[in-house]
């Protein structure tokens, strides 16, 4: 685990006098942002000490509400647990009222436990020190999609697409729509410049399939660093879009009759030199490639909980949507779970197409490397390429459940032994918990489907 050097806080110190707060923050297994608003003169200390931060931080809920079995509350006395800042990440947040920094940290591996256990962020590590003892080198790219919403509801109390510049309501689906990227430039030029200050390599963007979504792309690059400016974008995002008086949602369906959004994940393989292990004049790559396919398709129903965290996350998967039913694969196909695009040799690698936008890019990251190691170690052959329609090709299919998913990882060896026992334990008492709150909510739907016919 590499710890930022307390020289980066002076230099930064010095050179943003204006400065007065710094926001630290950890990610938790739900992707949700977590820490503490700090004054400028404690940050140095941050750098030489770390930061005391209680071990239920990490085994909180969505709603963050304390597990009291995941063995991070009363088992430990909510013991106070040292984060350390990451390199890079401190930046400025030239949104903010108050001159404000921000600066993620992780759990140190011997001084923050207990909660060092349930670090998203070193369940990736590890995995990927595991293909690196092997002799491979990860590289990933992450491309999220996310609703642009109005910051005020509808008449009905229920989210609604943001006003575009002409102050019209986008109705219409417009996928690729140039218009459609021309009414958000204000957005986009402030997101575009936020992305480029924060070091955050941030591509091409998209209007996607539905009115009000939209899909920026991520540079391929270290699989660990590649997480780090995915989690740092979605906050990006959000922070621009409050700023404009919007909403940005990352929530995997949040209208019924509307697109999903997606969370796709590039991978490839390279060498000690950073050559292309999965580069070939096939299409469907090198037989690496194959074995890195079959890994990820074996592994499939044991990891969707990490792709797919939520119960909503669930609401995705319908046929002829572009979400993935199936433990399928193909070359240059979107109606399949795992793709390889086309492009040059060079470029061979697969889409994994699978993941909500609401899974924690650590938590997704680690799951895909671990099915990878697997088929690589294995040989495992994933079988010929689905060509044409992988919707009717499917003989099997995905759970289209929550409690199914959970169930799978919970009774996975290949979990235990990949992620370790010690993750999956808090993880699994943090998602029953959130499954167990979550179906004891009585809400609209119950009182419109029985309240009269009961």
């Amino acid at each position: 685990m590499k710890f930022a050097p307390v020289e980066d806080a002076q230099r930064f110190l010095a050179q943003h006098l204006d400065v007065e707060m710094f926001e630290l923050f950890i990610l938790d297994a739900n992707g949700v942002p977590r820490g503490k608003l700090l004054h400028r003169d404690e940050l140095i200390a941050v750098y030489e000490n770390g930061r005391p931060l209680p071990s239920t931080i990490l085994g909180l809920t969505l709603q963050g509400d304390d597990v009291e079995n995941s063995g991070l509350v009363w088992d430990v006395g909510d013991i106070d647990c040292r984060a350390y800042p990451l390199e890079g990440s401190l930046v400025r947040l030239p949104w903010r009222r108050i001159p404000t920094a921000a600066v993620q940290v992780s759990m140190h591996p011997t001084e923050g436990l207990p909660a060092t256990i349930a670090d998203p962020r070193h369940l990736l590590i590890s995995v990927i020190e595991r293909l690196n003892a092997d002799g491979y080198y990860p590289v990933m790219a992450c491309e999220l999609e996310f609703y642009l919403l109005d910051a005020k509801r509808d008449v009905n109390g229920r989210p609604q697409p943001a006003l575009d510049a002409d102050g019209a309501r986008p109705r219409q689906t417009q996928v690729y729509g140039l218009r459609e990227l021309e009414q958000i430039e204000p957005f986009l030029a402030d997101l575009y410049a936020a992305c480029k200050l924060h070091g955050i390599p941030a591509r091409t963007a998209i209007s996607e399939y539905a009115p009000g979504q939209v899909e920026i792309t991520l540079e391929h690059g270290d699989a660990l660093e590649a997480m780090d400016q995915a989690v740092r974008y979605k906050r990006l995002v959000k922070a621009v879009a409050h700023t404009h008086g919007m909403q940005a949602t990352f929530m995997a369906k949040p209208f019924d009759d509307l697109a999903g959004s997606g969370m796709h994940m590039h991978v490839s393989i390279a060498d000690a030199e950073g050559v292309n292990l999965f580069a070939s004049q096939d299409p469907a790559g090198t037989p690496l490639l194959r074995n890195a396919v079959g890994g990820m398709l074996e592994s499939l129903l044991d990891s969707l909980l990490l792709f797919c965290p939520n119960a909503n996350s669930y609401r995705r998967f319908q046929a002829n949507s572009y979400a993935p039913l199936a433990p399928t694969w193909g070359v240059d196909n979107r109606t399949v779970s795992l793709r390889v695009p086309g492009g040059p040799a060079h470029t061979r690698h697969i889409e994994h197409r699978i993941c909500g936008a609401d899974a924690n890019p650590y938590l997704a990251a680690a799951a895909i490397l671990a099915g990878i190691h697997r088929g690589i170690t294995h040989n495992i052959d994933p079988g010929a390429p689905v060509e044409g329609n992988g919707y009717a090709q499917a003989t099997r299919l995905l759970p289209t459940d929550w409690l199914t998913s959970l169930t799978a990882l919970e009774n996975s060896a290949w979990a235990r032994d990949a992620l370790g026992t010690e993750f999956l334990g808090v993880y699994l008492a943090v998602k029953r918990a959130e499954y167990r709150q979550f179906m004891a909510e009585v809400g609209e739907q119950d009182w419109r489907w029985y309240l009269t016919q009961a």
